[in-house]
């Protein structure tokens, strides 16, 4: 997880908690081969649909955290 990702959680008060059932069970939505978003619904939030942006390299790398989020449609 990037630098930039832990401060988006910490000003968007998520936890890491909800960051790992994010990364376990939200739907999966590629740009190309190695980045990618990760969205998923959070029943007892109101700034849902909480999502990462991250890259595909030896592991997964987090480059940010987004509430509020939309699915761009190509």
């Amino acid at each position: 997880m990037t630098r930039h990702a832990r401060e988006r959680m910490a000003t968007r008060n998520i936890t890491e908690s909800e960051l790992l059932e994010l990364v376990e069970r939200g739907s999966v939505k590629y740009k190309d081969a190695t980045r990618f978003w990760i969205a998923r619904y959070f029943e007892n939030r109101q700034d849902n649909l909480l999502s990462i942006a991250a890259v595909l390299e030896d592991r997964i790398v987090v480059k940010t955290v987004m509430h509020h989020f939309v699915w761009e449609d190509k």
